[in-house]
């Protein structure tokens, strides 16, 4: 939660000195992604090792005892907060980032930082903290039920179903974002869109006149949302299973399930729309239906079983995506368009791409789900790291438009270090690759490793007392062969095993397909989610790399506000030492050559700017970009003569290294003989 469309944030980053330390006690040491092929190593093996950082290092903090209302936080445990220039936990990114990835990388974390949302009315009951962004508050009781599934403690469980049944009885009585009995439903906006750019008009109007955020509108918060009736419905689901597994008397456990099944009878009389074979987004209060698409919605109606069967077949079907993901609203509203997409609206936000990857797993869409998780990873290598929003059509770094009035309308950025979409792409491995799924007696798997990445190892995995490798051989969703510790054993560990053990699956069954669209078939393609030439087994030709394309770290990220540029993007942020973009030269040879290595620069500075030129991590030389014009939308090109190649795949970076003044914009690479 926090303060709408996460304004202010500038003024909220303002910590005490010990909210920036380290956190006093050990954590277990995070597990490590290994891929058999290079290409899905240099992809999706370093996205994971970059998430890793970003939610255990980055993004975690020390203790504050600000955060801690409900009395339940360990001075000696740090917490998570939500991302760069986000200093809080807030309820919302709290909650998905414990269910995506804390539970289980760090139990003592998640729980510190679920309890960090919590604080206690003034008879001392817990809750769900309340604020401005109360219709939001319940997914918190979904983290909290899988943080109990992970790890089996049930001191938590205790203090976490006072907590979601004081909540969810909050939430049943309260005038604003409560119950309408009228429709059977929850009212108050969807869970994601905070801002009012994430709704159509009505109820917003073409200028966004009364305010950026979405409860100031009246129609949002008598309105009903689908993702918020959904959390409602797994909410109660999770509140029975709770009660159950405490023991808690049976009418109690059966009138939590009973709600749970009359909202999900309500979602699915009021939601579903027969003619667009999808739910609907909004059902305002007079009872006009928005016959919209909403990206966590639908992903919700499949992660938590609202959709029959029958439905779920025809979201698949029905579902529509951009070009770098699925977008959280959609289509455009009429007073957003391409060039200016709304911060809420069609564009993309990372998280919304993890809960649509976790539900395309789990209905067993392993081409969708190998899709979406390659434009997240590509999205990450591409920027640096895990930014909060992207532009769903070029991929590039973009916070989205918004309005204000007839007069103002502006520019939206986008922060760097997104905890929640970090946690994305970790649940996609975890829940989609590794098909971890976890049960009140164990850990059971259900993997979908797509054609084309090759073999793959997730190394010292923390489960209760356990540390485990798991491998995965072959390609598929259907388990062939599953040993533990060499002996053939079910798909599943339970939840009493400690120790180190090794577990091996191979699986079968992984649909042809041409996930990239390049010609070549999954099972021959060496570049399976990159598109390229068929000549090259799938892989790009190193004729003409794009540098939007690139694997860059240390700041360098995709831009757009330049013209003249080729392809979708250009590449800024070469502005600091540290700063470097790579580009794999995909060869049809492994010979050893000496080749020539022509650049596509930008560089308005009044000299010559230097980089270093580096092949396979080994640097070659210090090279120069003369100065091209005083505009910074006028290129260049220079070439770099006899640069050693040697090997199928080598690696050729221009990076900002000691010595170096870089400061330039990059185009493209191109290798000629």
């Amino acid at each position: 939660m926090g303060i709408p469309q996460r304004i202010g944030h500038a003024l909220l980053a303002l910590a005490t000195a010990a909210a920036v330390l380290a956190p006093a006690t050990a954590s277990p040491a995070p597990p490590s992604l290994e891929f058999a092929n290079p290409d899905s190593q240099s992809l999706f093996g370093t996205a994971y090792a970059a998430a890793l950082q970003n939610l255990l290092h980055t993004n975690t903090i020390g203790y504050d005892a600000r955060y801690d209302r409900s009395g339940l936080l360990d001075p000696a445990t740090g917490i998570v907060r939500a991302g760069g220039g986000y200093a809080q936990p807030w309820t919302r990114d709290a909650s998905i980032n414990s269910w995506n990835a804390t539970s289980l990388l760090d139990p003592a974390l998640a729980a510190n930082t679920l309890w960090a949302v919590v604080d206690k009315d003034t008879g001392g009951a817990l809750r769900v903290q309340q604020d401005d962004q109360q219709w939001d508050q319940v997914v918190w009781v979904t983290a909290a039920w899988h943080h109990y599934l992970v790890t089996g403690d049930r001191s938590f469980l205790q203090n976490a179903y006072r907590t979601a049944t004081a909540t969810l009885a909050i939430r049943e009585h309260a005038t604003t974002a409560g119950f309408n009995p009228a429709y059977g439903l929850f009212t108050g906006a969807s869970f994601f869109n905070d801002g009012i750019a994430g709704y159509p008009a009505p109820p917003a109007d073409a200028t966004e006149s009364v305010s950026t955020g979405s409860m100031p509108w009246p129609g949002v918060a008598s309105g009903m949302y689908l993702s918020t009736n959904e959390l409602y419905y797994a909410a109660y689901a999770a509140a029975a299973e709770m009660a159950g597994q405490l023991g808690r008397p049976a009418p109690e456990v059966a009138g939590y399930r009973g709600k749970a099944a009359a909202l999900r009878t309500a979602i699915n009389q009021r939601f579903w729309n027969p003619a667009t074979g999808l739910y609907d987004y909004q059902l305002l209060a007079d009872g006009s239906r928005g016959a919209y698409q909403e990206g966590s919605g639908l992903a919700f109606a499949l992660v938590f079983g609202v959709a029959d069967p029958a439905q779920a077949r025809s979201i698949l079907a029905h579902a529509r995506e951009l070009p770098w993901g699925m977008p959280d609203t959609f289509p455009h509203w009429a007073r957003y368009s391409d060039a200016q997409p709304g911060r809420h609206n069609a564009i993309v936000w990372p998280l919304v791409q993890g809960l649509w990857a976790k539900a395309l797993a789990g209905q067993g869409d392993q081409n969708g789900f190998a899709a979406e998780t390659a434009r997240l990873a590509k999205l990450a290598g591409n920027n640096s790291g895990f930014w909060e929003i992207h532009n769903g059509t070029n991929g590039v770094v973009d916070g989205g438009w918004q309005r204000l009035g007839d007069t103002v309308k502006f520019h939206w950025g986008s922060e760097p270090d997104q905890t929640w979409s970090a946690t994305a792409f970790l649940d996609m491995v975890h829940t989609g690759l590794f098909g971890l799924t976890f049960g009140s007696r164990g850990l059971s798997f259900t993997p979908h490793l797509p054609a084309g990445w090759g073999d793959v190892t997730l190394r010292d995995l923390h489960y209760r007392g356990a540390a485990l490798t798991i491998a995965l051989h072959g390609a598929g969703s259907t388990i062939t062969a599953f040993r533990l510790d060499g002996r053939p054993a079910p798909a599943s560990v339970p939840d009493s095993l400690t120790g180190a053990h090794t577990i091996d699956i191979t699986l079968a069954g992984a649909p042809a397909g041409d996930r990239d669209g390049d010609g070549v078939p999954d099972a021959r393609d060496r570049c399976a989610d990159t598109a390229g030439t068929s000549a090259l087994d799938g892989c790009p030709d190193p004729a003409h790399l794009e540098a939007e394309d690139a694997r860059n770290t240390g700041g360098v990220k995709t831009n757009v506000n330049h013209t003249g540029y080729a392809g979708r993007a250009f590449l800024d942020g070469l502005w600091a030492q540290g700063a470097a973009s790579s580009f794999t030269v995909h060869r049809a040879t492994t010979a050893p050559e000496r080749a020539a290595i022509t650049v596509r620069y930008a560089n308005a500075n009044a000299d010559t700017r230097t980089m270093t030129l580096s092949v396979d991590g080994q640097p070659v030389r210090q090279v120069g970009f003369p100065k091209v014009s005083d505009s910074w939308d006028a290129w260049g090109t220079t070439t770099f003569a006899d640069v050693p190649l040697t090997g199928r795949d080598p690696v050729v970076t221009l990076s900002y290294g000691p010595g170096d003044t870089g400061a330039i914009n990059l185009d493209w690479l191109e290798l000629r003989r």
